[in-house]
């Protein structure tokens, strides 16, 4: 049975300012990779966060069945936030502990709808650090910014 991982990654010139986000699908059996996907988009005006968001909500989003799917992220705030605050903020109503209004809280709304119908791993890593994979996902976030950058 073939192994699924998507790397994903965020980019923002500026933030907020042009963003973009970049997805490394992957399947592999053992050490054998049987197919890979790439997929990448951005937006005019929007933070890191919420590039980092849509990475991850894409990915989930592209599997056409119910999967097995570890998500490979260098983004401490999307991979603490789906794996503990998330829980808190939906008891809370979608707030913080301190009552405030969770910030990018229609994108955490959308991780959680599209993770429910998968089983998924969130795995850190550090990003920069000549991880191939993550490094590639980080290309494709600065691909999907580019044409939200203007030449100055």
């Amino acid at each position: 049975m073939p192994e699924l991982f998507a790397y994903t990654d965020g980019a923002c010139s500026g933030n907020p300012g042009p963003g973009g986000w970049g997805v490394l699908l992957r399947a592999v059996n053992g050490d054998t990779i049987l197919k890979e996907r790439e997929l990448s988009g951005g937006e005019a005006e929007t933070t890191n966060n919420r590039m980092e968001l849509l990475a991850a909500i894409n990915a989930l989003n592209a599997l056409e069945r119910p999967s097995t799917i570890t998500v490979i992220t260098d983004s401490a705030y999307v991979k603490n936030g789906v794996t503990g605050w998330i829980h808190g903020w939906k008891r809370n109503g979608w707030k913080t502990a301190s009552k405030k209004p969770v910030k990018n809280v229609e994108l955490w709304q959308a991780l959680d709808e599209a993770q429910k119908r998968h089983q998924v791993r969130w795995e850190w890593v550090k990003g920069h650090a000549g991880h191939p994979e993550n490094e590639r996902a980080d290309e494709l976030a600065r691909g999907g910014m580019a044409p939200f950058k203007t030449s100055s």
